[in-house]
């Protein structure tokens, strides 16, 4: 299995969709929710907790080639990749949403910060970053298909630098 993961708002979804026209692709979103395991609400974050360790075990059984979830980076995989966007632009996205402001603030600054990548690099797996800021899902979806197919490295971990947007969100 291959965990599509990213901060909320970088296009998991979107580029679930495609991926589910060719492969299996498990929704980590919807299987914790039908499978009961959502724990405490963490009402000023506005989300439920998750246990890890609970999720591993309900999926142990489970097969897919894809697993798309903001959560999928912990779970047992081949390949991790991680889908990134400008947070400026992700602001914007998640305000469409709906998300509150403190929630909004606190996902754009994780992306700024590079912690869903820093969380992927500390599994030890073959890592892959793709900038979804211009939302041309062709593009990351042949991207992607690349990198999995043929030369990983060719979308190692580095090529996204966020850095002078750390100075609008801090």
């Amino acid at each position: 299995m291959i965990a599509l993961t990213g901060t909320p708002g970088t296009g998991k979804t979107t580029i679930a969709e495609e991926l589910r026209k060719r492969y299996d692709v498990l929704d980590l979103n919807a299987f914790i929710k039908e499978s009961g395991l959502l724990e405490n609400f963490d009402g000023p974050r506005d989300t439920y907790d998750v246990d890890i360790r609970k999720l591993k075990k309900k999926l142990a059984h489970v097969s897919a080639d894809f697993c798309d979830g903001h959560l999928s980076h912990f779970l047992d995989c081949e390949m991790i990749i991680v889908l990134r966007c400008n947070p400026s632009i992700l602001y914007k996205r998640l305000k469409k949403r709906g998300y509150s402001e403190t929630k909004i603030i606190e996902n754009v600054q994780a992306e700024a910060l590079d912690v869903i990548l820093c969380e992927s690099i500390d599994t030890g797996k073959v890592v892959i970053e793709l900038d979804n800021t211009d939302a041309n899902t062709n593009t990351v979806l042949s991207q992607l298909e690349d990198a999995v197919a043929n030369d990983p490295g060719k979308y190692a971990p580095g090529i996204v630098n966020w850095g002078e947007e750390m100075v609008k969100w801090f």
